[in-house]
């Protein structure tokens, strides 16, 4: 019996040896990767990182249609900012440094005149994220006046805040800048634009050398320093639309204005509102894979601004229940909204209330929205709009009840998880 059970375990064991080594499913490989990672402290330390717009930024990489591109991006001020920051941190912010963005890739084959349509394939959030109130900026500037922050630890479940207690918001990840380059006839035709918005008294940001980047392009010796567009406000080419709609699984319909496109992702949003209303939602750096295609020939159907398409990933984003206030364009005698103080305010002023405008409508709204949290939740009225800007949602009612249109600001009730 001995001599048996040896016979057979030499056998087991001489098999053993001529099989062949079986990978784990680890190791089986089926798709083809882009990587564009990020290298060094800041943009500033990094080739694969620019912070203004222009066709002469050369590309970074290049992707054929199909592969999977995989974007290491960072936070929206390319800051310092910790866990352990403070209101005091916000001073020494440069905006000048707005957005950090990774690109652009070149995707080959597509042409100025295509559409290029790049679908959200995954979003792999950092650990940290953050919301900040910087004075001067935000949809409630006049109101909200001085610095505040909120330090969110960050999990692809939900974020929470010591600065925001009793409140976790749910992972809905989303690039808050995305797009194309613009070519050499629309950056002529957004400079002259925004130009004479400037002249009018609006606000509109000029081209800004120092802290540019690419420096060799954009910087102050750059070959086109005085032609390199801000990444501030979202244009015909995309880049800073801050639309939370667009989920994992949507995608996004670019018109290419260069050979090759250009494509550019930064600015990662671990969740909004629907209006940013506090000019940041939750902030953070993120890994973003996507994924290309070109639709020949199709970019004359896309005028004024992207187009972007999906399924079921809206209904992801409605809440379970949730508390809604109204707002319609009325305001006290003799204030000029901030929005409106470079228009002439002789016959604005005195009235209380102005015809079909929205700005006014959602300013009512999202002010009743903070009234509320501060009164049925006890937050003060800075933790109060930090939660209306990543979570809670301005929606336009209707625009045809003249003069007042209504919009709804909404906010989720099943962030709120107990006591503060």
């Amino acid at each position: 019996m001995k001599l048996r059970l040896a016979t057979i375990a030499a056998a087991l064991a001489a098999a053993s040896v001529a099989l062949p080594a079986i990978a784990d499913t680890t190791d089986v490989k089926t798709q083809s990767i882009v990587r564009i990672n990020k290298k060094g402290a800041h943009c500033n330390d990094d080739p694969n990182c620019m912070n203004r717009y222009h066709p002469a930024i050369p590309p970074v990489g290049r992707a054929k249609p199909g592969q999977l591109i995989i974007y290491e991006t960072r936070d929206a001020l390319d800051a310092d900012l910790t866990v352990k920051s403070e209101p005091k941190d916000i001073g020494a912010i440069d905006l000048n440094l707005v957005h950090p963005i990774t690109g652009p890739v070149y995707i080959e084959g597509a042409k100025r005149g295509d559409v290029l349509a790049v679908t959200l394939v995954d979003i792999e959030p950092d650990e940290y994220g953050y919301t900040t109130v910087v004075p001067g900026f935000g949809f409630l500037r006049d109101i909200f006046d001085k610095p505040f922050i909120a330090n969110w630890r960050l999990n692809r479940l939900e974020a929470v805040a010591t600065e925001i207690p009793g409140v976790a918001i749910p992972f809905n990840g989303f690039m808050g800048t995305v797009g194309v380059l613009p070519g050499y006839p629309e950056i002529e035709t957004i400079l002259e634009r925004e130009s004479a918005l400037n002249t009018a008294g609006g606000i509109a940001l000029p081209p800004q050398p120092t802290s540019a980047m690419p420096k060799a392009v954009c910087g102050p010796n750059g070959s086109h320093k005085d032609k390199c567009v801000r990444t501030i406000p979202p244009r015909e080419n995309g880049g800073n639309m801050d639309i939370k709609q667009m989920q994992v699984g949507t995608t996004l319909l670019l018109p290419c204005f260069i050979d090759g496109c250009g494509l550019f992702i930064g600015d990662v949003h671990y969740a909004q509102g629907d209006g940013e209303v506090a000019g940041t939602a939750i902030e953070m750096g993120a890994k973003v894979t996507v994924r290309t295609e070109i639709r020949k020939g199709m970019a004359s159907m896309i005028k004024s601004g992207p187009h972007f398409e999906g399924g079921s990933q809206l209904k992801k984003l409605e809440p379970d229940a949730f508390y809604a206030t109204v707002g319609y364009p009325l305001k006290p005698a003799g204030s000029i909204p901030p929005y409106s103080s470079y228009i002439d305010g002789k016959i604005m002023g005195p009235l209380t209330n102005l015809s079909e405008d929205l700005s006014l409508a959602a300013r009512a709204s999202l002010i009743e929205m903070i009234d509320w949290l501060v009164k049925s939740k006890g937050y003060t009225p800075e933790q109060a709009y930090v939660i209306t800007s990543v979570a809670c949602d301005l929606r336009i009612g209707n625009v045809v009840d003249v003069p007042n249109y209504a919009v709804s600001t909404i906010c989720p009730l099943e962030i709120f998880k107990g006591n503060k």
